[in-house]
C-alpha cells in the first residue's frame, strides 16, 4: 500500500514538472504570445482566393462609415506578384463589417500602397495608390533595370465607397524624373482644416532618388477637392520614408518617418512644415517612440478643445513586436501615454476617430509572424483622454 502511494506522488510530480517544461519551451524568445481569440481580424488569409493581407489604412466618412482598406495579395505575401486593392465597410461604429470588395484589379500587377483621405467639404474619398509591374521587384525599380516604373494613382468615391472610379494616372505631377521608387502612404491621408491652405487634401510619400539611391519622404497636395495634384516639399534629409502627417493647433503640419539611420538612434524621425508641405524643416529623431524600422500612423483629433496626438506603431527598437498606441497631450512634444494594442508579433497600422468619439486601431499581427492577418481593436475614448 505505501509502495503504491509512494509511486502515485513520484507520477503527479513528474507530470506536474513535464508541464512546466512544455509550457515555458512554448513561448518565443522575450515574446509574450496571446491566445488567437484576443485577435478581431478583419481580413484573413484565404479569403476569396487571397493568401495574404498587408498594408491597411482606414478612414471614417462624413455619414461615420468607416472604411477599411487593405492590399489582398494572390500567391503569398511578397511585394511582388498579383496584388489588388480591397476594402470592407462598416455603418456601425466597427461592430459589424461588410463583404470583401475589390477596388482595384489589375491582372497581375501590383496595386497598392492605400492613402485614402476624405474631402469633408464635398464628402468624396480619395484613394491615392501607386502601381508597379507584377514582376518588377523594389529592388530592379530602385536600379532602373525593371520592366516599367512605379506610378501613381488616383480613385475616388462619392457614396462612402459603394463604387469608385476608374484609377487615374497623376505621375507626371507628383514624381520628378529621377525619382525611381515612390510610395504613398501607405496610411490616411488629411486635409487642412486651418490657414490659407484650408481645405488643402495632403498625401504623405516616398520616394528614392535615382542617381544617389537616398531614402527621402515627401508630400503632394490638392487645392481643388482633387481634380488637380501638386507635388509638396521633401525632406531636408534622406534616410526616412514611410510618412505619416497631422495638422497642430497652429497650422503647422506634423510629418513622422521610418527611420533608416540605425546607426544614431532606433526611432522614429519628425519634420515641421509651415506653409502647408511645401516646405519642411528641423528634422529630428523622436526618441520617445521606438521603431524597429517599421511604419506608423499618427492621427490629431479633438478633446474638449484640446488638440491630442495619437500614435500607433510596433513599439521595439529591435523587433515588430508590441503594437502600442501612444498618446501625446502637448503636440508631440512628449508621449507620456502609452496604450498595449497586442504585445506579440506586429507590423504597419493605422487608426481612425469613430463617429462615437472611440478610436479603431487597424494593424497586422499574429502569434508567429506580423503577418497573419489584419485586425482591429477599439479603444474607448475615455481610456484614452482620462
Amino acid at each position: 500500500m505505501k509502495r503504491c502511494l509512494f509511486l502515485a506522488i513520484v507520477a503527479i510530480i513528474s507530470v506536474s514538472c513535464l508541464k512546466k517544461k512544455t509550457e515555458k519551451s512554448a513561448k518565443p524568445n522575450s515574446v509574450e504570445t496571446p491566445e488567437t481569440s484576443k485577435l478581431n481580424t478583419l481580413f484573413k488569409p484565404g479569403e476569396q482566393g487571397y493568401a495574404c493581407f498587408r498594408i491597411p489604412a482606414v478612414i471614417t466618412t462624413n455619414n461615420g462609415s468607416v472604411i477599411a482598406f487593405s492590399e489582398a495579395r494572390k500567391s503569398g505575401c511578397s511585394d511582388t506578384g498579383d496584388i489588388d486593392l480591397v476594402m470592407k465597410k462598416s455603418t456601425d461604429n466597427g461592430v459589424t463589417w461588410s463583404a470583401l470588395q475589390v477596388i482595384w484589379d489589375d491582372n497581375d500587377n501590383v496595386c497598392g500602397n492605400p492613402a485614402p483621405v476624405l474631402d469633408t467639404e464635398t464628402g468624396t474619398v480619395h484613394l491615392l495608390a501607386t502601381w508597379n509591374n507584377g514582376k518588377d521587384h523594389e529592388s530592379e525599380i530602385i536600379n532602373g533595370t525593371s520592366i516599367d516604373s512605379r506610378l501613381v494613382y488616383q480613385l475616388t468615391s462619392i457614396d462612402d465607397g459603394q463604387t469608385w472610379s476608374e484609377p487615374k494616372n497623376i505621375t507626371a505631377s507628383v514624381k520628378k524624373p529621377n525619382w525611381t521608387w515612390y510610395a504613398t502612404g501607405p496610411v490616411h491621408s488629411i486635409q487642412l482644416k486651418k490657414g490659407r491652405h484650408k481645405g488643402r487634401l495632403v498625401i504623405p510619400c516616398d520616394h528614392i532618388e535615382k542617381d544617389t539611391k537616398k531614402y527621402f519622404s515627401h508630400v503632394f497636395y490638392s487645392d481643388d477637392h482633387g481634380v488637380s495634384w501638386k507635388l509638396g516639399g521633401t525632406t531636408p534629409s534622406d534616410q526616412v520614408n514611410e510618412c505619416t502627417v497631422a495638422e497642430l493647433s497652429n497650422g503647422d503640419l506634423l510629418l513622422n518617418m521610418r527611420n533608416y539611420n540605425r546607426e544614431a538612434i532606433k526611432s522614429r524621425q519628425i519634420a515641421i512644415s509651415k506653409d502647408g508641405g511645401d516646405t519642411w524643416v528641423n528634422q529630428k529623431f523622436d526618441t520617445e517612440l521606438p521603431e524597429p524600422r517599421c511604419q506608423g500612423a499618427l492621427l490629431s483629433v479633438k478633446n474638449k478643445a484640446k488638440n491630442i496626438l495619437l500614435f500607433t506603431n510596433p513599439a521595439d527598437s529591435i523587433s515588430r513586436v508590441n503594437m502600442t498606441l501612444s498618446v501625446s497631450f502637448d503636440e508631440g512634444l512628449s508621449w507620456d501615454k502609452k496604450l498595449p494594442i497586442y504585445p506579440s508579433y506586429a507590423a504597419y497600422s493605422d487608426l481612425t476617430e469613430l463617429k462615437n468619439g472611440n478610436i479603431l486601431v487597424l494593424y497586422e499581427a499574429g502569434e508567429h509572424n506580423p503577418y497573419e492577418g489584419i485586425h482591429y481593436k477599439i479603444i474607448s475614448k475615455n481610456k484614452i483622454y482620462n
